[in-house]
């Protein structure tokens, strides 16, 4: 796009004639007409800048002069029609766009504010959505290409907002033009397989490029576990203790068997394990080595919308959808006191590790501060991403400024805004210290029933802090499946070369080998990212969808597809082997990397995809099963008398219909019972906890007999929880239950 050019106004002041003098002015002025009256009294022009959301618009707002009008877009303005493809396949894949149904009046509004604005600042989000977003709001709003200047910020705050007026630049096509391939490449899958779904399946399934690999990762996942026979393998571990340690518990330490001549101990069964003891309870117990020395930990990276994910699932207990949302009123602005709003993070969908010199010299002016000199390292530290295709230019997602520490500001946030902000905070602090260093111990034990014959290897392994280094501010919670570590903090005693120990007992445990866990919405955002799939601003929406369509659930906090999930992931994988291969799918996103940085060309790559999965389309269309999904309750319609109840799905989620539709319409609510008695009435009416939903989409908890009993909570109360001691009620919850 080009740059703005000087506005009509200017043109026309520029080419008028000089103007006469006063004392001409007065013989030769004729009196003004009613329009160049209006026009006098027109107020000046001003410069419009146009956000996405009234809280961004705010606190932009905040930082600019009385010269500007912030407007909100409130998101998309334009997209491709709901009821059709919008995508003409015959003609180059041109799309066809339209502004929304609830944008018109947003639209309409903006209209009026450009004719007026001497000049539009089009400052959406730093990403190839926003800048889709400015495109569209060009073509919707209908400004003038001269009149108008992209400007971009990854933080809301002063000194970013200055530094992006001050060079303002055009849209860039290239990150406009990877986002219109990925949003039709998105529309040519979920159109036309989700239509075939609901022909070959049930109505109310949905099918994505993305969405359906995750889907795809869960159902593979769950196969393994079904398949997965597990291993018996057994341990042996020695308590030891040095003959002259005095005192309870003194110099003695576990031991495990790794060696049992030149081979690893690997015992699969009690027999196996038998014969060793009857030797090692009869055996001598001499140190063969003992080793000390130091290791370093280094900090983890500031976050990016991947681990800031991950970390928020594990530490704070929020989904990936929770963590955006209060990260995104956290970018957008807070006020803190009256009349100061303030973004508090930099931009968070972003997969670079990357920092600004001014956030790294800040980060260390305060470490030296509050911790000390010898808490900043040597140089400040450099990460690099594993992401695959991160976009290096951006940042990290770290707090605007270190000044504001969270206890500081806790008066103005939000529990989650609090939660969230701290972690930010804390993460990016520590990852600008110095490495943590342990003091370590290896002591090895050769064991045997003579010193010249000691077949037996047992080993232990400790470690403990020598300096906290940036543990002395923030620790990352441990991976639900990640193995613990059993030798940090672990003190082991000071020994010698030859020693000999004592004996206190043998330890042999039974061990089976574990199936591969399910996955957390932290854990499957994290392999959806290793597989480069997907990027920072869709995992929230991926990981939501696949739960929002019943096609997975959540059991104990992991991820288990339901019989729908499975029977649609095995179909698509069936009839779509191509587009639902995960390596496939990673080479587009690679592709479409391409496209934004210019190196190739969206409309050539579109094509290269649908030929063979228009192929794909057509066989799967003549060949497919159909199953159909019925799923009865094991009652006859009380209308119709002669159809069955059975579970049906529409656009607000299950409800029970009679079989017999269209003939019988007959329906009544589906309620997704809990087995607990409610609270309130279940010991005297019968009545049972059910899952609710609000209008919006919020789980909560409430009677199957409501509205008979009211009883309603946000969490679900335990079996002998009475109306006493039941959780706090949802009194506006109930109103908007859909």
């Amino acid at each position: 796009m080009s740059e703005a050019k000087s506005s009509p106004r200017q043109k026309k002041t520029t080419s008028q004639k000089a103007t006469p003098s006063k004392a001409t002015t007065k013989k030769t002025t004729a009196p003004k007409t009613k329009t160049e009256k209006a026009a006098a009294r027109k107020k000046p022009a001003h410069k419009l800048v146009i956000v996405e959301s009234p809280a961004k618009a705010r606190t932009v707002s905040n930082f600019l002069g009385k010269d500007y009008v912030v407007m909100a877009s409130k998101g998309h303005v334009r997209d491709l029609l709901v009821t059709q493809l919008s995508v003409d396949v015959q003609n180059d894949f041109e799309p066809t766009y339209r502004v929304l149904n609830d944008k018109r009046a947003v639209v309409n509004e903006l209209k009026k504010a450009v004719k007026d604005a001497e000049m539009v600042f089009l400052a959406t989000d730093p990403d190839r959505e926003g800048e889709a977003i400015a495109w569209h709001l060009v073509a919707a709003a209908e400004i003038p290409p001269e009149r108008f200047k992209r400007v971009v910020f990854h933080e809301i705050t002063k000194p970013a907002i200055e530094e992006a007026f001050a060079h303002p630049r055009g849209i860039d096509d290239n990150l406009v033009n990877a986002q219109q391939a990925r949003r039709i490449l998105d529309r040519l899958v979920g159109y036309n397989i989700t239509e075939l779904l609901w022909d070959k399946v049930r109505n109310r399934l949905s099918a994505g490029r993305v969405q359906s690999i995750a889907l795809r990762m869960v159902v593979d996942r769950e196969r393994e576990i079904e398949q997965f026979t597990p291993v018996e393998y057994w341990t042996i571990d020695a308590e030891l203790k040095h003959p002259s340690a005095n005192g309870k518990n003194k110099g003695q330490f576990l031991a495990r068997l790794v060696k049992i001549g030149d081979a690893d101990a690997e015992l699969g069964s009690e027999e196996a394990v038998k014969p060793h003891l009857e030797v090692l309870e009869r055996s001598q117990y001499i140190v063969s080595d003992y080793k000390t020395g130091t290791r370093q930990r280094k900090p983890s990276p500031p976050f990016t919308t991947s681990t800031l994910q991950q970390e928020a699932s594990r530490r704070l207990g929020f989904n990936a959808s929770r963590t955006m949302k209060t990260a995104q009123s956290l970018y957008e602005g807070i006020e803190l006191g009256k009349n100061t709003l303030v973004g508090l993070i930099t931009y968070m969908r972003t997969d670079s590790v990357n920092v600004s010199r001014v956030a790294q010299a800040e980060a260390a002016a305060y470490i030296h501060e509050r911790f000390g000199a010898a808490f900043l390292p040597p140089e400040p530290p450099q990460y690099k991403t594993k992401a695959k295709g991160a976009q290096e230019a951006h940042e990290a997602i770290r707090p605007t400024s270190v000044q504001r520490d969270p206890a500081s500001i806790r008066a103005y946030l939000s529990t989650d805004q609090y939660k969230l902000y701290k972690l930010i905070w804390e993460r990016f602090v520590a990852s600008q210290m110095a490495n943590a260093i342990y003091d370590t111990v290896r002591i090895d034990v050769k064991a045997g029933l003579t010193p010249e014959d000691m077949p037996y290897l047992f080993r232990a392994n400790g470690s403990r802090v020598k300096f906290s280094g940036f543990l002395a501010l923030y620790e990352d919670s441990k991976d639900e499946d990640a193995l613990k570590d059993s030798d940090e903090g672990r003190v082991l005693p000071e020994l010698r070369l030859n020693d000999v120990l004592t004996l206190l007992k043998l330890l042999p445990e039974q061990h089976f080998t574990q199936p591969p866990p399910r996955f957390t919405e932290a854990t499957l955002v994290k392999a959806l990212e290793e597989y480069g799939i997907g990027r920072p601003s869709t995992y929230a929406p991926t990981v939501a969808v696949i739960q929002d369509r019943d096609y997975v659930t959540k059991v104990d906090k992991r991820l288990v597809p339901t019989e729908t999930g499975k029977i649609v992931s095995e179909l698509l994988a069936t009839y779509f082997p191509n587009e639902m291969d995960y390596q496939f799918t990673a080479r587009m996103e690679e592709q479409l990397d391409d496209i934004a940085e210019g190196s190739s060309v969206w409309k050539p790559m579109l094509r290269e995809f649908y030929t063979p999965f228009e192929q794909h389309l057509q066989v799967a269309r003549e060949t497919m099963p159909k199953i159909k999904q019925e799923i009865s309750i094991g009652r006859t319609c009380p209308a119709c008398q002669t159809g069955n109840l059975i579970i049906r799905y529409g656009r607000w989620g299950k409800f029970i219909g009679c079989s017999n539709y269209p003939a019988c319409n007959y329906t009544e609510q589906y309620l997704e019972k809990s087995g607990i008695p409610c609270p309130v009435c279940g010991s005297t009416h019968g009545g049972e906890v059910v899952e609710r939903r609000t209008r919006s989409g919020k789980l909560f908890y409430g009677c199957s007999r409501y509205p008979e009993c009211n009883f309603s909570a946000w969490k679900l109360p335990k079996p002998e929880e009475t109306a006493a001691d039941a959780p706090e009620g949802v009194a506006d919850a109930l109103p908007d239950a859909g």
